[in-house]
């Protein structure tokens, strides 16, 4: 039975649970599992007719008019048109599917919208990465992966799809080559910055991938106008290593942690060129003052500060030391983009780093990778914490609850610290991580402000780990975004509204500048400051504005007013953040797509969307496919999203996490209640709803204009997203 047939099935069956099911959340004692709720499976089926299609967004091929360049701030083509990237991230086996995969996959990604894709996690071994399993060291690459990868990349090309390939992520290196204590490193964070062989093993990974001509497009990568972009390391930053205590050098025994302390010798190493810069860079009385107050006997070594004496060091101490990381990182930097633009020949823009800890300051590595092309940052909507019991078993905890009750330190105020003026601005990585039970708040509030920032791409974490053409069709993993019937289904409305730029761009921009100084001591503020670390800053302040670092060698940052936290209006007035406290709701009002996401009541509206619902949280979107304004479009799609789960998944007691993660097929929580569309210039709306390959299921209804001009929509299907018609009137 293929995933249409079960499908079409459960949907049958599950109308009858419909009706039965508890229409307003219940607690996790009375239903400790979404088993009531409809099936609803997400199908990666070849050759979709979809009404809801918005490929249209695409210009295929990718690069088709030369490599995206850099303009006023901002992605173009060559021609100078203003280009923008919505996209997924493709990890592990999710970047190299079979053959038979690729082309299904590339035109369902086309399909819902989606022009750029993050090659992201390839430099692990076979099979699961690029990197030649049975090799004693990690510098040959697999030729079966290789060419998965670019049979891939070129059914995508042709799509409109462009790349985003990523260099150092998790490489764990061997001892034939040529790394000092190798079997510590994992996946060799902190040291990539200042080891010369690491450095030299980087340089040469990127050489052998970049120049590796692609069979199928006849281009090496370095001149393939298709790959948008180029990063250096992933979430890996020495001066963040620094704050959080992973440089201290007592690392004795290898550990599966992503995160974790550098091994001794490497510690030892970076004491002796942190003296060696000191030597060049600090006055020798300074020095010996240093040395007597710490009592160091003549010609010892003076030691790097950690965490715990920050608040106490001597300001010059403590800046010295953090000079020396923030050049170490900037020297980093430079070298490897010396290396890909003059030895390589790469051609398309590079990133350095991502903002990616915001619990901790980031003027330190922003000072540093702004100076490339690119400015990036990650975020996740309560990312997970994972640990390990008593009994030794992995698990996860999360905290479930509402990014739309929490404005001030929501995924786009988090976001907009890290955007600086004159750089295009990606988000390469982003989420709301499952089974988080407001997760259909992510898409529409993201692609929205995102519009508002004047950003530059977003790349949802991650479509999955594997080929998602031969996998079960279930949610196995907290970022996969694959088999999500939410996010998913969102995705097609999110496009719209960023690539065509629906929500304008702010009126103002608020640029802050931050002097030197200012950049190595917030390297010590706590994390109160978060997630801005500028004392004073009104985190509101990102919801009405536009934000950009203008430097971080200018003045230092002005003081501000303090500004209104009840209700957040953009300075366009196409953006409301309610902040009700535990029933926030954001607005979304433009001309061609209008959401209302939160906990909805009917007084909350937008020029052409109201909702009347038991649905205790949910996000409702519509959105124009034609171009046209919602009010005179004549085809509309509707979005509307509440919680998923997979099949027999249970929460814990406390709902924190969860005991069973479940088995297919994926279920939706139905939102019941009605929805009323005004200000329609029709006399007739035809609504269908669409199965999870966005194809018609079932019977369309037809809805006659009533009473004030208004269209009554009683949700009853077991679905989450409608094509809507509309039939005279214009």
């Amino acid at each position: 039975m293929n995933a249409r047939t079960i499908t079409r099935v459960a949907t049958l069956l599950s109308l009858v649970c419909l009706f039965l099911a508890v229409t307003q959340r219940s607690s996790a004692a009375e239903q400790p599992t979404g088993d009531a709720w409809p099936a609803y499976v997400i199908e990666w089926a070849k050759d979709v007719n979809s009404p809801a299609d918005v490929s249209f967004l695409l210009d295929a091929p990718a690069g088709k008019d030369g490599f995206v360049t850099v303009k006023d701030g901002h992605f173009t083509s060559p021609a100078g048109k203003r280009l923008r990237f919505w996209g997924l991230n493709a990890t592990m086996q999710g970047a190299l599917p079979a053959r038979e995969s690729a082309p299904i996959i590339a035109a369902n990604l086309a399909r819902i919208g989606v022009n750029c894709i993050r090659f992201h996690f390839l430099d692990l071994p076979a099979p699961t990465g690029l990197l030649d399993g049975k090799a004693d060291d990690t510098q040959h690459l697999d030729p079966q992966q290789l060419d998965r990868m670019d049979f891939f990349i070129a059914e995508l090309k042709k799509r409109g799809i462009y790349a985003d390939l990523n260099l150092h992520v998790g490489r764990k290196y061997k001892a034939d080559d040529g790394v000092r204590d190798a079997e510590l490193l994992g996946m060799t964070k902190s040291v990539t910055y200042f080891d010369p062989r690491i450095i030299e093993l980087q340089k040469q990974y990127a050489t052998t991938l970049l120049t590796h001509v692609n069979p199928y497009t006849g281009k090496a990568y370095r001149e393939e106008p298709a790959v948008a972009l180029v990063e250096f390391v992933n979430e890996n930053s020495l001066t963040e290593s620094w704050v959080q205590g992973r440089l201290l050098g007592k690392l004795a025994a290898p550990t599966n942690e992503t995160w974790h302390d550098i091994p001794p010798s490497y510690g030892q190493a970076l004491t002796e060129q942190y003296n060696q810069w000191l030597g060049k860079h600090v006055p020798a009385d300074t020095l010996a003052k240093w040395r007597a107050d710490l009592t160091l006997p003549a010609g010892e070594a003076i030691p790097r500060l950690v965490p715990k004496e920050f608040a106490k060091a001597p300001v010059d101490r403590f800046r010295a030391e953090a000079q020396f990381y923030v050049e170490l990182e900037d020297a980093f930097f430079q070298g490897m983009a010396k290396h890909l633009r003059d030895t390589v020949g790469v051609k398309c823009p590079l990133i350095g780093n991502s903002d990616h800890g915001h619990g901790n300051a980031c003027y330190a590595l922003l000072a540093s990778v702004s100076k490339l092309d690119v400015v990036d940052g990650h975020v996740y909507w309560q990312h997970p914490k994972y640990v390990t019991d008593a009994a030794g078993k992995r698990g996860f905890e999360i905290n479930d609850t509402a990014m739309a009750n929490d404005p001030l330190h929501s995924t786009p105020v988090q976001l907009s610290r890290s955007a600086v003026a004159g750089k295009p601005y990606t988000v390469s990585e982003v989420n709301h991580p499952f089974p988080a039970e407001n997760a259909c708040e992510g898409v529409p509030v993201l692609a929205a402000y995102a519009a508002f920032q004047d950003w530059d791409g977003i790349f949802w974490y991650t479509l999955d780990h594997k080929d998602v053409a031969q996998m079960e069709a279930r949610v196995a993993g907290h970022f996969d975004f694959a088999f999500d019937p939410i996010k998913m289904t969102q995705l097609p409305a999110g496009a719209l509204m960023f690539l065509r730029g629906d929500a304008k761009p702010a009126a103002q921009t608020i640029t802050r500048t931050y002097s030197h100084e200012q950049v190595l001591d917030s390297l010590r503020l706590t994390w109160s400051q978060s997630p801005y670390f500028t004392p004073g800053f009104p985190l509101a302040l990102p919801l009405m504005h536009a934000m950009r670092v203008g430097s971080f060698a200018g003045p230092a940052t002005a003081s501000f007013e303090q500004v209104p936290t009840d209700t957040v209006v953009s300075d366009t007035g196409e953006l409301s953040w309610l902040n009700r406290k535990s029933a926030g709701v954001v607005a979304i009002n433009t001309p061609r797509s209008q959401s209302l996401v939160g906990s909805v009541k009917p007084s909350d509206k937008t020029t052409n969307l109201s909702a009347d619902l038991t649905t205790a949280f949910c996000a409702i979107t519509l959105t124009s496919l034609d171009d046209h304004p919602i009010a005179t479009s004549r085809k509309l799609l509707l979005n509307t999203a509440a919680r998923a789960a997979n099949t027999g998944m249970k929460w814990n007691e406390k709902r924190t996490t969860l005991e069973n993660w479940g088995t297919a097929p994926t279920r939706i929580e139905p939102i019941t209640g009605k929805i009323i569309l005004s200000g329609i210039e029709a006399t007739e709306l035809t609504v269908q709803p669409l199965d999870g390959a966005g194809r018609p299921l079932g019977k369309a209804s037809k809805l006659a204009r009533g009473a004030g001009g208004t269209f009554t929509m009683t949700l009853s299907e077991a679905t989450v997203w409608y094509m809507i018609d509309a039939v005279g009137g214009r």
